[in-house]
Parts: structure tokens; C-alpha cells; sequence
């Protein structure tokens, strides 16, 4: 079999993760597809081995997908292979490049770059230079597509994919709404591809094996019809091995929905909704339209009727925002008790319209990737600093699942006051945010609960020992005095709904 002509190339953050743009790209190749092939790897593999495999069959373009994860290591492979096979043809798309190209050095090192959703139009650049006439504009961008005149990826995904990898899909593209930080603002509305033919490749890949769906459309019900349907479908298929994860407007549940969110058991739903902020000033600002008291409403009631697992998002850095904002809007998430926090820091995606403010409110932002903001008119370098590290701390402790009773001690009645407290006290013990090993933690909460927090020794050797007592680790901590008949090491095996929790939080790895 020759080698092929075409290679569509893209840089993971982890090898779990399988690129649904390439296979799109692979699907829609229409003629050409015998002559192109995908090809994967993660970001910390060498560039310079990348380069080597990519030009063993000396193919003729390369299509590279790239996001802010991946940019840095992309500009290195490609600059490889224009020093030792100038001749190979390059080509870029994806979001990172798609917007503000002008002055990017990887687009100066590439042939051509499509932007937009090029699911057609890379095939049609293909064609022609593949033809022999290659167009003369560097830059060219893709038009507007009807969905359904787009070829599905899914059969595309191998059966290498379907063991190892997460199956990413997608029942609609775009939002209708229009938040600053986010590149979903440039749409225009949000558009549904057609039902039938999505379950039918939905049923297509449940049939090869897969269990653990990850839904990346932004508003999944958005349409209370089309939710429902999804939710039959899958109800259908229900089995102790069904996960599903989806993005989820916070102030919208509509009642067919509420009817069939609490029939799947514990462990098979994941949502993600992201509050983003509380503060009615911020959302004006930044053009978020959300009803908080129904956001409000919403968790409580998936809390407490439905088993499914919430994975909430807030946002440091956002203007307008200070740390007292930012910890009313915590405290009060916290209240609704999500079993995950996710604590992101403000980045400026090339294209979003949050730098509309950079002046206004002094946003500083990183100029390397992932471009995240360094300061603000109302948030210093330093609290900046402390909230990445808040951030990073709190993945550790609270949204590892790991320390369910020794959270509730750490949060007490202040969450916000008291685990900046720990995270100051952390780093400034450590001087680490990173590799402190599962058994060091223990250590760590145990030192900072009694003299950080002063917490009385019995009530965190109590909780911190119910949380150890679950945790796999053999032995025990000097400190910690195990209850009566739980001998030291003693492990229970983790129920389904905490195996599908650590799995949940792989799946929102970049």
C-alpha cells in the first residue's frame, strides 16, 4: 500500500484524547481519502521525533490542527520539517490560528491556513494542489456549511480509539449566546444536525463498544426536544458501563427533561455548567445573560433528585471582578454543593471580545500560551498568582473526590476565607504546586487543618482517617490514630459513581 499523500496531523494534551476536527476532515475528503491517513501525538512527545515520523513516507501535505494547547509544540515540529523537506506542503487550521493570523509566527511558517470550520474546503485545497494548481492566497477561508451536507467522523474512530481513547461527539455546532471569553461568541446561533442520522451513528458506535460518550456541544438543552431524544436513546441502552457528559445551560431545565435526568443511576451522567460568575455587574459587562436565582434552582434540584455528577465552572480575572466578588460567588456555589469546582483563569482566546476591555480594566495578559491574564484594575499580580495556586490546590483536595469528610472540615462555614487560608499556607510550606504525592497530602491537610486553620486535632485526625481509610494506601501516617478494628492500609473498593467521577475529570483534561 503507498504511502499516503496527505497526512492530518495534530499535538494532544494526553493520548486519551482522539481529535474529533480530524476525523471530520477525514470524512469530508471525499476522492482523496485512499491517499490520507491521521496521525496523533501528544504534546510531550519530541518535536523532532514527530518530524521523523511525519516524513518517513515523504507525504506531500500536512494538515495540522491547532489549539492553544498545542501551538507552541506545533511551530517546533513544523519548522523541522521546512529545514529538512522545504518542498512538503503545510497547512494549518483549527481555532488558535483561525483568528488574529496576521503576526503569528506559525502561520509565517506554514503554506496555507484555512480558517473556519474547514471540514470542506481542506479537501478542496487538497485537490488542488494535489492537482498540480495551487491556489496563489496563503490565507483561505472556509464558507458557511449546511450541516448536512457534511460526511459524520464516527466511523472513523478505530478500534484502538474505541478501548483506549474518549469518544468525542457532537448533536449540534454553535451558541446563540454571546459571552466575551468565549470563541463560541462568534457564532451566530447554535445549529442542530439532523436527529435521526446522528443516532443512527450514535447507535453505530454503542454497537463497536462505546460506553463513555463526551457531548462538546456547547447548549445541550438548549432544545428540550432534541435533549429528550437523546436521553431515550440512550435510556434505551443503559448499562453499568454508560457514561455520559454534557454541557449544560445553567438557567434552563425545561419539565421533559427534569422527567428523565433522575432515571439514570448514580455514576452514567456528567454536567458541565458553567456559572462562570454571580455577579449581575460582571455578566452585564461581558455580555452573559443568565438568571441566577433559576441557575440557582437548577443545581439544587439535580442535587437533589437526580444522580448525576455536576462539574461547575467559575472564572478568576473576569473585569470588573475582585476577590470579595469572586468569594461571594464561590461561598455561594459551594452552598449548592456540586460535586466538582472547576476554577478557571481568564484567558484571551484569540478572536473573543473580552479584549474590547483590556484598557478599561487593565487586563495584562500572558503573551505565551494558554494567554491567561496576569492582572487587572481590580485583581493584582499577586492575587492572580494566589488564585492559580487556589486553584490548582483545590483539584488536589476537593475535586479529586478523595477527601470527602476532610473537606467538609477544611470549608467550614467560610469556604472561600478558609481554603485561601490553607492554599497560602501550603505553598508558603512547600513552595510546590505540583508532584506532592497522594500520601504527602495527607500529611499536608493534617499540618495545615491544626495550625493553619486550628482545627482541633481529633476532628481532623477523625476525618482526615475516614477519607484514609478508602484511599488504597498501605500503612499509616504517623498522626493518625485509625478507628477501632480498621487495621492500618485497610481499603474499601470504590463504588461506581466515584470510578465514573475519576474518569469524569480525565475527560475535562484539555
Amino acid at each position: 500500500m503507498p504511502a499516503p499523500d496527505i497526512l492530518l496531523v495534530t499535538l494532544n494534551a494526553r493520548y486519551f484524547h482522539a481529535s474529533l476536527g480530524l476525523r471530520y476532515l477525514y470524512a469530508n475528503l471525499g476522492d482523496l481519502q485512499p491517499r490520507a491517513a491521521i496521525r496523533e501525538f501528544i504534546t510531550s512527545h519530541r518535536p523532532i521525533d514527530i518530524a521523523e515520523q511525519l516524513l518517513a513516507g515523504a507525504p506531500r501535505i500536512l494538515g495540522f490542527g491547532v489549539y492553544i494547547w498545542n501551538v507552541a509544540e506545533t511551530a517546533e515540529v513544523i519548522a523541522i520539517v521546512k529545514a529538512v523537506a522545504p518542498e512538503t506542503v503545510i497547512v494549518l487550521g483549527g481555532p488558535e490560528v483561525s483568528h488574529e493570523s496576521a503576526g503569528q509566527a506559525i502561520v509565517a511558517q506554514a503554506d496555507y491556513l484555512i480558517t473556519g470550520a474547514a471540514d470542506r474546503a481542506f479537501a478542496e485545497l487538497c485537490a488542488a494542489i494535489l492537482q498540480g494548481h495551487p491556489p496563489p492566497q496563503r490565507i483561505q477561508h472556509a464558507a458557511d456549511l449546511a450541516l448536512s451536507d457534511l460526511a459524520l467522523p464516527y466511523a472513523y474512530y478505530t478500534d484502538e480509539d474505541v478501548a483506549n481513547r474518549l469518544i468525542y461527539v457532537e448533536a449540534s455546532r454553535g451558541c446563540p449566546f454571546k459571552c466575551q471569553f468565549c470563541l463560541s461568541s462568534l457564532d451566530k446561533t447554535a445549529v442542530p444536525f439532523e436527529l435521526e442520522r446522528f443516532l443512527a451513528a450514535m447507535a453505530q458506535l454503542h454497537d463497536r463498544g462505546v460506553r463513555h460518550f463526551k457531548f462538546v456541544d456547547r447548549t445541550f438543552n438548549l432544545s428540550a426536544k432534541t435533549a429528550v431524544r437523546i436521553l431515550e436513546f440512550f435510556l434505551a441502552r443503559l448499562d453499568d458501563k454508560l457514561f455520559l457528559h454534557f454541557e449544560l445551560v445553567p438557567d434552563r431545565m425545561p419539565d421533559a427533561i427534569r422527567v428523565l435526568i433522575p432515571q439514570f443511576p448514580p455514576g452514567t451522567l456528567q454536567f458541565e455548567i458553567g456559572i462562570q460568575t454571580f455577579n449581575p455587574a460582571v455578566q452585564a459587562l461581558i455580555d452573559r445573560k443568565q438568571d441566577d436565582a433559576q441557575t440557582d434552582a437548577n443545581l439544587r434540584w439535580i442535587r437533589a433528585a437526580t444522580n448525576a455528577h455536576i462539574h461547575a465552572d467559575l472564572i478568576v480575572g473576569l473585569p470588573g471582578e475582585d476577590l470579595t466578588s469572586f468569594a461571594a460567588g464561590f461561598d455561594r456555589l459551594v452552598a449548592l454543593d456540586p460535586q466538582e469546582i472547576q476554577i478557571g483563569i481568564l484567558k484571551r482566546l484569540r478572536g473573543t471580545p473580552i479584549i474590547a476591555h483590556t484598557d478599561a480594566w487593565q487586563l495584562r495578559f500572558n503573551a505565551m500560551p494558554p494567554y491567561n491574564v496576569l492582572s487587572t484594575a481590580s485583581l493584582r499580580f499577586t492575587d492572580m498568582q494566589r488564585m492559580s495556586r487556589f486553584a490548582r490546590y483545590w483539584d488536589l483536595v476537593a475535586n479529586s473526590g478523595r477527601f470527602p469528610r476532610t473537606r467538609q472540615v477544611l470549608l467550614g462555614d467560610s469556604p472561600f476565607a478558609r481554603f485561601m487560608a490553607f492554599a497560602d499556607w501550603l505553598f508558603a510550606s512547600t513552595r510546590q504546586t505540583h508532584q506532592i504525592a497522594f500520601d504527602r497530602l495527607f500529611e499536608l491537610l493534617w499540618q495545615g487543618l491544626t495550625q493553619a486553620l486550628g482545627v482541633a486535632p481529633e476532628r481532623a485526625r477523625e476525618a482526615l482517617a475516614e477519607d484514609y481509610r478508602h484511599s488504597g494506601l498501605r500503612g499509616a501516617p504517623a498522626f493518625l490514630a485509625l478507628p477501632s478494628g480498621v487495621p492500618a492500609g485497610a481499603t474499601t473498593r470504590p463504588d461506581r459513581q466515584a470510578r465514573q467521577a475519576q474518569h469524569a475529570r480525565r475527560m475535562d483534561e484539555p
